[in-house]
């Protein structure tokens, strides 16, 4: 048996696309935070930022996005097993999507922490 199935592996790099497509077409958040991620890469590039304040930056830009795709799973498993009637399922929502949020407005601060300088 090979160490890489890589027509197994090819399918789990479609499915891996289709789940990124579904979150860009359907998620109105997870599209303005992928706009905000090119933003910050192309500043990243014109600015002489540090190897480590570059891998922060990217650190940050993956955790969002990561967050933003977990929230919508959250999201969608809900939607299934108790669509809006249980109390539960919105505070499961709303949890989530404060936790996006937590991770959004750490990502700002940090960012810029380590951009305002190069702007003065």
């Amino acid at each position: 048996m090979p160490l890489i199935n890589w027509k197994t592996l090819r399918k789990s790099f479609c499915y891996a696309g289709c789940g990124m497509r579904y979150a860009f077409k359907n998620e109105q958040s997870f599209r303005f935070q992928v706009f905000a991620s090119v933003i910050v890469l192309i500043l990243m590039f014109l600015f002489p930022l540090s190897a480590w304040e570059r891998i922060v930056v990217i650190l940050l830009i993956f955790m969002v996005l990561i967050l933003e795709l977990i929230n919508t799973t959250f999201e969608k498993i809900v939607d299934i097993l108790k669509p809006r009637v249980h109390f539960y399922a919105e505070v499961i929502k709303d949890l989530m999507a404060a936790v996006v949020l937590i991770a959004s407005v750490g990502a700002l601060v940090i960012g810029l922490y380590i951009f305002l300088p190069h702007f003065f």
